[in-house]
């Protein structure tokens, strides 16, 4: 299933399931209504179903197979989807492709003058794949597909990073690698906008980034969570359109840390709770810095992991 977040015709955020092949969505709580079930906590919105887990998704399962016409709302365009889980209970960010890494040191060494990485550099790249690094995003500055980016007055220089998404579906500390994927309820695209005139700064500090990240509208998530089910987070084409131009692909297959392994690592003695995302970090050359070319005002951002979908992002106009 590609669950939803679109805006109903009163503006308000409703959860549904999209039904690519019939361009439309069908809004789950209507459709529990309508089969004499009532109103349902279940289907209050995205953490709700979430929390639910198993029974709740079967449940979303069986509307879909007694869909109604009366139900489903017609996949209009853009401005419709909002951003899958609006305010998740926490978001943190992680380093798990090396090449993503090793891309970005060797485009500061050639801004530099150097053709290869230093030691230091080589030194920073183990320490970093020795074990699973991250950080804490700003879990109130999210936006969704379509929305506008508005860029800090305090960077010039506008960076994306296209990402892989793992939503939490179970809680639970001390999680082993073998259990992990029990705790998965699904997936979605992150845009980690990054502001890097700003993080270059912050990350020599040795405290990590903060204003380069954390910064309003810097976090961008959707169009949908797909279920764990039906997606497969090791073998995923990825692509990045700027200005509908398609300027990088890869495939998910050169994950250096696989999720089961992050998500055992982060959660020994500390509590992951159902409605977290925990990001990957960029798939390998799916950012500016790695390529050597950033955005710019006006810019339209696309990323696109096949078998979730396309999330499309406009640069603000004026800085």
């Amino acid at each position: 299933m590609k669950l939803v977040t679109y805006r109903d015709d009163a503006g308000a955020g409703t959860l549904g399931v999209l039904l690519e092949a019939e361009r439309a969505i069908l809004d789950l709580q209507a459709a529990h209504c309508r089969l004499g079930g009532g109103p349902s906590r279940t289907f209050h919105n995205m953490q709700a179903i979430i929390d639910g887990g198993h029974e709740a998704l079967e449940l979303a399962r069986s509307l879909i197979a007694a869909a109604n016409p009366a139900d489903k709302v017609a996949l209009q365009g853009p401005g419709q989807l909002l951003a899958p889980l609006p305010e998740p209970i926490q978001i943190r960010d992680c380093l798990c492709f090396e090449d993503h890494l090793v891309g970005g040191l060797k485009q500061w060494a050639k801004a530099q003058g150097r053709a290869e990485l230093n030691q230091q550099e080589l030194d920073r790249v183990k320490l970093t794949m020795s074990r699973p690094f991250w950080y804490t995003c700003n879990r109130l500055s999210i936006v969704g597909p379509d929305e506008t980016v508005r860029w800090p007055r305090y960077s010039k220089v506008i960076d994306y990073e296209l990402e892989l998404a793992v939503v939490i579906g179970k809680s639970g500390a001390n999680i082993s690698a073998e259990a992990a994927s029990s705790h998965i309820f699904g997936y979605s695209i992150y845009n980690d906008f990054s502001a890097r005139d700003v993080q270059q700064d912050e990350m020599a500090s040795g405290l990590g980034p903060s204003r380069s990240k954390n910064f309003d509208t810097g976090n961008a998530l959707g169009p949908c969570i797909v279920t764990a089910d039906e997606f497969d987070p090791y073998d995923a084409k990825v692509r990045v359109r700027i200005n509908d131009k398609i300027v990088s692909e890869n495939n998910t297959g050169g994950i250096s840390v696989p999720f089961e392994e992050l998500i055992s690592f982060i959660s020994f003695d500390q509590t992951l709770h159902a409605g977290e995302i925990i990001c990957s970090g960029t798939v390998g050359g799916q950012c500016g810095l790695e390529r050597g070319e950033f955005l710019s005002p006006g810019d339209t951002i696309d990323l696109e992991i096949e078998g979730i979908g396309r999330l499309r992002n406009h640069i603000a106009p004026v800085l």
